[in-house]
């Protein structure tokens, strides 16, 4: 199998995490800002993970929000250094879906409802211009599954 950079794209709480749990747990490296929570810079801590994994040749999957296409591209650039397709997951979930699933966590899963209304203003849906070489569209499935289309 190829060397793959997934990219998930959503608001907090759009079921991204989750996505990632049922469906690329066993195959990618899980590269997400909240896994360091007292990291000083995140961002920093991120890149340094995903280039290792890369580097190393492992599948990874980026779970983060990544509303923009310059957060997008920071991703895509070290894929490509390392010769990683590149495959996207836009969660189009609109604040209100986010809201209600963001009432069912707890403790530090649960994000302030202004984080979701935050990054819905900041959010650019993803292109296939921006150098993926797949990408999807998701939603939430009423069973708790997921709904995958190609965009």
């Amino acid at each position: 199998m190829a060397v793959e950079a997934v990219i998930l794209v959503g608001l907090p709480a759009a079921g991204k995490t989750t996505f990632y749990q049922q469906r690329f747990a066993a195959t990618h490296v899980h590269v997400s800002k909240d896994l360091w929570p007292k990291s000083a810079d995140k961002s920093a801590r991120q890149a340094r993970e995903l280039h290792a994994e890369l580097a190393a040749g492992r599948s990874v999957v980026v779970d983060n929000t990544n509303p923009t296409v310059a957060d997008r591209a920071l991703v895509i650039a070290a894929a490509r250094e390392y010769g990683a397709r590149v495959i996207g997951y836009y969660f189009a979930a609109d604040p209100r879906e986010a809201i209600g699933r963001n009432r069912g966590r707890e403790g530090k899963a649960r994000v302030p409802n202004v984080a979701i209304f935050t990054t819905a203003k900041r959010m650019v849906p993803p292109e296939r211009s921006e150098g993926f070489d797949e990408l999807y569209r998701v939603r939430v499935a009423g069973d708790g599954g997921f709904e995958v289309q190609p965009m």
